[in-house]
């Protein structure tokens, strides 16, 4: 087994572990025996920071965060924005890799699902799009709004909802956010809509 595939495993397992009603409906009926697609490895200056010592407190998080660094090599790592959205300072300390979806690893059309990472003291401003979205940190630390409401801390195996088209936003501080994502119910590739701005 790749490592690639091994992330999938990893990743559907730790899913299918939780016992959360909202995951699980989110989830509800996702197929996860999908086809594989041949992407070439890309890396990104942001990935530096999964190879720094660090985890989270709990399990099963700890292992999915290792299972991540295990294959992050292997892996198609992107950018959504461009320097002229946020600056070179924040596209060194931020990226993402689709696992599974219209673009990852492997092909699917329902959902996407993969991992965003946002190095030490980042603000990812307020922003929206039509797929609903679930995402679970991997790590202790990072800040999250809310439909502008103030900015609070959030911990490595919460889940975080965003409805279709809320505005949400987030910062790090002095440690980088590795989090899990999903993806449904809207345009799998859209680029987010930014409503904030960076400060």
């Amino acid at each position: 087994m790749s490592a690639v595939d091994d992330l999938l495993t990893t990743f559907r397992d730790y899913l299918l572990s939780r016992s959360d009603p909202m995951l699980g409906h989110f989830m509800k009926g996702f197929q996860w025996s999908m086809e594989e697609r041949p992407l070439a490895p890309r890396d990104l200056p942001v990935v530096g920071y999964l190879r720094e010592p660090h985890a989270p407190s709990y399990e099963p998080e700890a292992s999915l965060l290792d299972t991540l660094r295990n294959a992050a090599s292997a892996l198609h790592w992107a950018q959504t924005y461009s320097i002229t959205d946020f600056g070179a300072d924040f596209l060194q300390r931020y990226g993402w890799v689709e696992l599974f979806g219209t673009r990852g690893h492997f092909a699917s059309e329902e959902m996407a699902g993969g991992f965003l990472l946002l190095g030490p003291g980042v603000h990812y401003p307020d922003h929206h799009h039509e797929a609903e979205e679930i995402y679970i940190p991997l790590t202790d630390g990072s800040l999250w709004s809310k439909d502008a409401q103030p900015f609070l801390p959030r911990w490595s195996g919460e889940i975080i909802h965003h409805p279709s088209n809320i505005r949400h936003a987030m910062r790090t501080e002095d440690q980088p956010l590795v989090a899990l994502y999903l993806w449904r119910g809207g345009p799998l590739a859209q680029k987010s809509i930014i409503s904030g701005r960076m400060q």
